[in-house]
């Protein structure tokens, strides 16, 4: 029982009996978080490998460093991560909380009850449904009981059978049994844990399940962990690493054995051995402490520098205001902080169609009753819309052009009146009317809104419902159906009836669905208006419309007695109630006769063309995967720019059975099919342009392990594909299947629940806050308002993060690589001994101060090319889709250059100060002045080298440069001076080298000598690498300093020859669930074959609508004015 002011459980007696109620979406609790995070952090390689290396460091036998050389390191990476992942799990379980209103008459519902009774015990509670976080606005549940006494029975008399607990979200079967009555519980008879209930202010409900065992959470599984490839390589880089390391360390042992076996005992007098030790053994201790000296060739502080570049870059998107949608006031979102530099490498990006690629906003546009089309206006000649003034109760921002429309329903044609008669019965719409005369209405899909809203306008007004009466005015009086049944939609009927009895008593069914659904159960005297509908038909569908048809049935009163008392049957029924179902549905809707159909337009979005034929410039290939009909969907991909006139053809798989779809598939040229699959399915070779369209019948055998390698082999070769009528399961499994065949990255983006399945398996999931919820939201990696944003982010914010990333990571190892190597060639020179060539103090600072910040402003403001630059040459994404910025022969590069720095870094300041002295002729000869020589040489040469790398300076950068640099003096000057010695002599031994050093004109030029030789062959092979092999990114910047002239684009017409089609889009019904008839009527407001080629093959018609046109009717190459106009319409490409 919910009321204000008593809350509690009618049930209260069955709790003890069910579990509890709380939920957990969190991973971590105040008292777990602590050692399960460390526990997480230490499965990583370079983590637990640090702290192997610190408990060595505690054995003085091995260790020739301090230990806080590796304990400050190691706390400062895992405290960082500790708090990102502490933080990231408090906001993982703030969005998972119920979205819905929070102010009343709303209230949530926190576990699965039935809805027994309420307040308004003649008419309906109303449920928003977080159906998965979609939002279906305002479905009417029925209650079970007339009232409280019934209710109260229940605890002593009623029994409740039902299915355990699952995730079927769209099913539940059930009985309650109370007074010898037997009620049928189903799917639309229970509320959703995280629904909200409106338009009552109690009811009574029994709980059914609670806490994990309710749907909601029965669906919340564990979402799939996305790593990047960058990410990937870096695991095998790291092994790779760890082995290196092992082959120096024992390149070194085995020199130490030597050292120790030939000369070691010279050197026993003042380096006394310690017992039992030999030379075996000394160079087994050697290892373990080249172990420790060489760690930092394994970066631990990478990690921790990768999430920070990624959290900026993060940042960056979510504050673009280029990405900002003012109508709906929605910004771009950022939902994860991993995946940024994966948005640069993308590959193949797989989309929905409604509510994607179009706004979702549906327009009655035309229709055709009893043979005639209505809503033909030439646009040249456009009249003026309706006057709507002969409504009062019309809605005024709905507009028409066909005043013959209008016409004939004053002239009283019963075929009009019925049509628009049906529109305003057949529906499971709710009405609100809080001021007399203004109606709103809410309906579970655009599509159904669309229809009810024409009727009213034309004189049809849907005024209210109860459970079993609907109510509707029609041309100014007043009318009563009695709803006697809702036979309701779903995926596999595609249409819906609705069975009432008029005010006159007679009884009749409408119907309303696809129109091959329909056609399979008309009448036979429908014929000749059939064909005539079915060219109306392919005309609406040619221009991108969608559809559906019309038709009803006179029902005898003796037959539907016995069909009503069937159907209590089956609905109450256990087992296979949906099949028994079906069968009577099957039975009463045949023999319809044909009323005509309707024609709805979903507009494109803003931007969409002109995205598109940029990521297609970007070789970015887009696969379409939608519910829609086959015809449809390629008059939006012609609207959309995907298909193209210019296509040496586009074939179509339509084929019933897997030897039919087996053979179109091979009649485009992939006729050959391996006896092993591959592991990888490599491009080929194709000449032309082609484009694929498939159907979701076929795409079911398509997909089969036996088809899916020649599938696969037969799309890539295609610019386009598009997939129709496909299932929410089918989109996901389209996407495992390139996924695991093809080494590209993948991209999802929808708008709808529909979609999270497709999602959620892509390397990248974007979705579009629209008309279908949040759902595709809160599954996505990435959400913005609109389609066109996803050139941005992939061409701008995509790129450049995985430009950053890769230069971040050749940098990054570059320098520590090039730190790394100086010791093992100091090996050669100090016995084996395993002797530091830094300072320890050094050797702490060198990742953390000296050379920290400037590699992250690098990571974080870098730029090859402006974002406007992006735009105008797309061409520069290709080289993240081929893995040129990084991959394994670019890290192979860069150890061969710290190879080589390395050695200019420790050989010239040896030889410089091999037999030196200073100006007053003492000796400078020794360890102390050489090892700050070499710190020093290797500071200025990485900062030189990370200059060299940088593109784009800003004042961060320049202070983070600058500032590393008097850094390194400033902490040198003061850790090697007099009073820091003082304070903790066995700390700082380095007392008056830097002063005595750095004094001396030889150790200058000894540094410019190092630095200008470290860089050179650099600066020498980068300038012959873009004179002799420039890449895109060098062509680029070199016109930059001559951008090309100004110039409009033409835009060509062509002739369209596409077939037209046909669609009906619409979610599975809530019929049932309005139809009780136990209650009053609520009274109403008083009124004051093989690949067909598309194209260029006979047979096919043109629609009349080329491919430079929208179904909006705008021009394709025409942006809209408050879509920022890129560089790509700025400038003619030649």
């Amino acid at each position: 029982c919910y009321c204000p002011e008593s809350k509690h459980i009618l049930s209260s007696r069955l709790i003890p009996l069910l579990k509890t109620n709380a939920i957990k979406t969190s991973k971590y609790n105040t008292f777990n978080f602590l050692p399960l995070n460390l526990f997480e952090q230490f499965q990583r390689i370079a983590n637990a490998y640090f702290l192997i290396l610190l408990l060595l460091q505690v054995i003085p036998a091995i260790s020739s460093l301090s230990w806080f050389t590796t304990v400050v390191p190691l706390v400062l990476v895992l405290s960082v991560t500790a708090a990102k992942d502490a933080t990231d799990d408090i906001v993982s379980m703030k969005r998972t909380l119920p979205l819905g209103l929070t102010h009343p008459p709303y209230h949530y519902i926190w576990a699965l009850p039935t809805l027994l009774t309420s307040v308004f015990g003649n008419t309906f509670c109303f449920e928003l449904a977080c159906r998965l976080g979609c939002l279906i606005l305002m479905m009417a549940h029925s209650p079970l009981l007339p009232d409280e006494p019934c209710v109260s029975s229940l605890l002593s008399e009623g029994e409740v059978s039902c299915e355990p607990p699952n995730n079927r979200l769209d099913r539940f079967t059930g009985t309650l049994t109370n007074a010898g009555q037997k009620y049928s519980l189903d799917n639309d008879k229970i509320l959703l844990r995280g629904c909200t209930l409106r338009n009552t202010e109690w009811c009574f409900g029994l709980v059914l399940f609670g806490g994990p065992e309710t749907k909601l959470m029965q669906n919340c599984g564990k979402t799939t962990f996305k790593r990047t490839s960058i990410d990937r390589l870096m695991n095998v880089l790291v092994l790779c690493i760890f082995g290196f390391l092992a082959f120096m360390c024992t390149i070194l042992a085995i020199g130490n054995r030597i050292w120790e076996q030939l000369w070691g005992s010279e050197f026993t007098a003042f380096l006394p051995r310690q017992g039992g030790v030999d030379a075996p053994f000394s160079g087994f201790l050697t290892f373990w402490s080249y172990v420790i000296i060489l760690n930092t060739v394994v970066p631990i502080s990478l990690y921790v520098s990768v999430e920070v570049i990624r959290l900026g870059n993060s940042f960056y998107i979510d504050w673009d205001r280029k990405m900002y949608h003012a109508h709906s006031d929605t910004p771009a979102k950022a939902r994860t902080t991993t995946l940024n530099e994966e948005l640069g490498q993308i590959k193949y990006v797989f989309s929905d169609k409604t509510g994607t690629l179009t706004q979702n906003i549906m327009t009655f546009n035309k229709c055709s009753i009893n043979g005639k089309s209505y809503g033909e206006v030439q646009m040249v000649h456009r009249k003026k819309t309706v006057d709507w003034s002969f409504n009062p109760l019309a809605d005024h921002h709905f507009s028409f052009h066909d005043h013959s429309l209008v016409e004939a329903l004053k002239l009283e044609s019963p075929e009009v009146q019925s049509f628009f008669r049906l529109l305003a019965l057949c529906h499971t719409v709710m009405a609100e009317e809080k001021i007399e005369g203004e109606l709103l209405y809410q309906a579970q899909s655009p599509d159904e809104g669309a229809l009810v809203t024409a009727a009213r306008n034309f004189g049809f007004v849907f005024r209210s419902r109860t459970p079993e009466s609907v109510t509707i005015v029609e041309m100014g009086e007043q009318h009563s159906y009695e709803l006697l049944a809702i036979l309701d939609f779903n995926n596999v009927r595609k249409r819906m009836s609705v069975i009432v009895r008029s005010p006159e008593g007679k009884l009749c069914l409408y119907c309303k669905g696809a129109d091959t659904m329909v056609y399979e159960r008309l009448h036979q005297s429908c014929t000749k208006l059939m064909d005539v509908t079915t060219e109306h038909l392919n005309e609406f569908a040619g221009e991108g419309l969608r559809t559906l048809a019309l038709a009803y049935k006179d029902l005898d009163e003796e037959y539907f007695s016995s069909w009503k008392q069937r159907h209590h049957e089956a609905s109450t029924a256990l087992e296979d109630r949906e099949d028994k179902l079906d069968v009577l549905y099957e039975e009463i809707e045949k023999d319809l006769m044909l009323l005509g159909a309707t024609a709805i337009e979903d507009k494109l979005q803003d931007g969409v063309p002109q995205t598109i034929e940029q990521l297609a410039k970007a070789d970015i290939k887009i696969w379409v995967l939608t519910g829609d009909k086959q015809e449809t969907a390629e008059n939006i991909g012609y609207s959309c720019n995907m298909l193209r006139e210019e296509m040496n053809d586009i074939f179509i798989v339509s084929a019933n059975n897997s030897d039919d779809v087996r053979q179109e598939l091979r009649s485009e040229g992939v006729t050959s099919e391996p006896h092993n699959p591959p592991k990888v399915v490599r491009d080929e070779e194709v000449n032309g342009d082609y484009g694929l369209v498939i159907n979701g019948h076929s795409l079911a055998y398509a997909l089969e392990r036996s088809m899916e390698l020649l599938f696969l082999r037969t799309a890539c070769l295609c610019k386009t594909v598009i997939c129709c009528r496909v299932t929410p399961l089918q989109k996901a499994q389209v996407v495992e299947l390139v996924k695991k065949y093809k080494q590209a990255v993948t991209l999802a983006i929808g708008d709808g629940a529909n979609d999270v399945s497709m999602i959620k398996a892509a390397h990248i999931g974007v979705g579009i806050s629209g008309q279908e919820g949040m759902q595709a939201v809160l599954s996505s990696d990435y959400s913005f308002a609109q389609f066109r944003f996803l050139e941005r982010l992939l061409l701008v914010h995509g790129r450049w993060s995985y430009l950053r990333m890769c230069k971040f990571l050749r940098y990054f190892f570059y320098k520590n690589f090039t730190f790394t190597f100086v010791h093992f060639w100091y090996g050669f020179f100090c016995g084996f001994s395993a002797q530091t060539v830094y300072d320890e103090w050094f050797i702490t600072l060198y990742n953390l101060v000296y050379t920290a910040l400037p590699v992250l402003g690098m990571s974080l403001f870098d730029q090859d090319v402006n974002d406007m630059w992006s735009f105008q040459h797309p061409q520069l994404y290709v080289p993240g889709q081929m893995n040129q910025y990084f991959s394994k022969t670019a890290f192979f590069k860069c150890a061969l250059h710290s190879i080589y720095s390395s050695v200019v870094l420790f050989f010239i300041p040896y030889a410089a100060m091999y037999d030196t002295v200073r100006d007053d002729g003492q000796d400078i000869a020794d360890y102390q002045s050489f090892a700050l020589l070499a710190q020093t040489c290797l500071v200025i040469t990485v900062c030189i080298q990370l200059c060299l790398d940088m593109s784009y300076w800003t004042a961060v950068n320049h202070f983070f440069v600058w500032g590393s640099l008097v850094m390194f003096f400033t902490v040198t000057f003061t850790m090697y001076s007099n009073g820091t010695y003082l304070i903790i002599p066995a700390s700082f031994p380095f007392i008056g080298t830097a002063r005595n050093s750095l004094n001396q004109p030889n150790v200058w030029l000894t540094i410019l000598l190092t630095s200008i030789l470290c860089v050179l062959p650099v600066v020498a092979y980068r300038f012959l690498l873009i004179q002799l092999r420039p890449t895109i990114n060098d062509k680029v910047r070199q016109a930059k300093a001559a951008p090309p002239p100004l110039a409009h684009r033409v835009r060509i017409r062509h002739t369209s020859t596409r077939r037209s089609g046909y669609a009906f889009s619409h979610a599975a019904g809530y019929g049932d669930l309005v139809t009780s008839n136990r209650f009053l009527r609520r009274p109403a407001v008083t009124l004051t074959t093989a690949f067909t080629p598309l194209g260029r093959t006979t047979g096919f018609s043109p629609t009349g609508r080329s491919a430079g046109y929208s179904p909006t009717g705008n021009a394709l190459n025409s942006r809209p004015q408050d879509v920022e106009v890129t560089s790509l319409q700025m400038y003619h490409r030649m």
